[in-house]
């Protein structure tokens, strides 16, 4: 096997145990459009990485924590919904990083590769970015798992039991934030919330347990990855999309062979 190709399996094996139980969260507390916000602001950040001349891993990161700070300081405004709100941000974040790059017609650069990922051409330094982060993003997360399950499955109970609402909330969106930044080479700006939320929707149809479903979803990430990258090789696709496509015909399998049961003991 080539050594390009194990650098790609190995590094999205890693983006998809992390995308796994963060993708439940997202999942059970219907934020899926939130994660296609925060995406749409990765492009604002690869604008801003390159302007300045930055790492991009570090821009994604800050924009999309200061985009979801945003986000939840809009949601306090009654006359405004949090979708509406939602759109605002995440379209005005995709048209201001479209226009910072417009200004650099010097810069040379494959917007195609941002926006679906290039997951063969990852190094074994973005390997090591991703393992690293990802056990940081897993370790805060086994932290808060237990105060965020609690506020969403009976959050008046919760708050009662003296659970920070807006501390772990916060604590989430950094997480979410981070896996946004080191999934974008992956499967590309447009695609990441693909990964969240297909895999996850799937353990969902299976599992008994938060936790099962958080371990099913790794899973499934990770098989949608092998299956990706084998279409891609065989079928000379672009990686990224077929990724996708290997997630979204695992979900069509669940659906017909598994039936469209929710288990009584997930959110």
């Amino acid at each position: 096997m080539d050594e390009f190709l194990v650098r790609a399996v190995v590094g999205g094996i890693g983006v998809a145990i992390i995308c796994g139980p963060l993708g439940c969260l997202v999942v059970w507390q219907r934020m899926s459009y939130f994660g296609a916000a925060l995406s749409h602001a990765a492009l604002l950040g690869v604008a801003l990485g390159l302007y300045f001349q930055i790492n991009l891993y570090l821009s994604i990161l800050l924009i999309c924590i200061i985009v979801s700070g945003l986000m939840m300081l809009m949601e306090r405004y009654k006359d405004l919904s949090s979708d509406t709100a939602m759109g605002i941000l995440a379209h005005a974040s995709l048209a201001l990083g479209i226009l910072i790059l417009s200004l650099m017609p010097a810069l040379r650069m494959d917007l195609m590769g941002y926006l679906f990922g290039d997951i063969l051409s990852i190094s074994w330094r973005d390997i090591v970015w991703i393992y690293t982060g990802g056990g940081l993003v897993m370790g805060l997360l086994f932290w808060i798992w237990p105060s965020i399950l609690s506020l969403i499955i009976q959050r008046d109970l919760a708050l009662v039991d003296g659970i920070d609402e807006n501390k772990i909330r916060l604590t989430f969106l950094v997480l979410l934030s981070f896996v946004v930044a080191i999934s974008m080479q992956i499967v590309g700006i447009l695609l990441i919330v693909s990964l969240l939320i297909i895999p996850a929707a799937t353990a969902r149809r299976f599992a008994t347990s938060p936790e099962q479903m958080a371990l099913f979803a790794m899973v499934i990430g990770a098989l949608a990855v092998v299956s990706g990258l084998a279409i891609s090789l065989y079928w000379d696709t672009p990686a990224g999309p077929s990724i996708v496509a290997g997630a979204s015909a695992i979900f069509m399998l669940a659906t017909v062979f598994g039936g469209a049961r929710r288990p009584q003991n997930t959110p």
